[in-house]
């Protein structure tokens, strides 16, 4: 991968990936497995690129896609490694925000949602409309209206409950 490409196409978009990434994984070592992975297969599918959509939203597939097929491949391998009080340790790209205990909050929360809903609160979290996420998603926006509606409050009880 060119040093320009990493700069321009990927490092713009590390927050994405980063926070795809983090919602997905609970120990360091998996995180930079998912970063990078996420960061390789951005890279060979450039070509097929054909701006039909964002560029931010190709990146948001890729990521989620990378995300739930490890997340697959280790379920199918029996090693269920997601435990709702163990929060990741953060690959050392400065952001602050990692830091706020509210969002560890939220983070340990949305680990209890399904891998869609993750993907849905992600996105949401995003400030994406509803129409770009069920364009990433592949259903309709009225469902991603009615999806995120339920997981607020799904993740209101799951704080309320967990950290109250």
């Amino acid at each position: 991968m060119s040093s320009d490409f990493y700069q321009v196409s990927i490092l713009p978009f590390s927050g994405i990936i980063i926070k795809i990434c983090r919602a997905y994984t609970n120990s360091q070592e998996d995180f930079e497995d998912y970063y990078q992975e996420v960061c390789l297969q951005i890279w060979r599918s450039k070509d097929n690129f054909k701006n039909q959509c964002e560029w931010s939203t190709w990146v948001y597939r890729i990521s989620l896609n990378v995300c739930l097929t490890f997340l697959k491949k280790q379920k199918n391998k029996g090693q269920m490694y997601f435990s709702s009080d163990v929060l990741p340790n953060l690959i050392t790209v400065e952001n602050k925000a990692f830091k706020n205990e509210s969002l560890n909050q939220l983070y340990a929360a949305i680990k209890h949602l399904s891998e869609i809903d993750r993907a849905v609160i992600l996105l949401y979290l995003e400030e994406k409309p509803n129409k770009e996420i069920a364009n990433i998603l592949g259903t309709t926006p009225n469902n991603i209206g009615v999806r995120v509606i339920r997981i607020k409050k799904r993740l209101k009880k799951i704080i309320n409950e967990k950290f109250n």
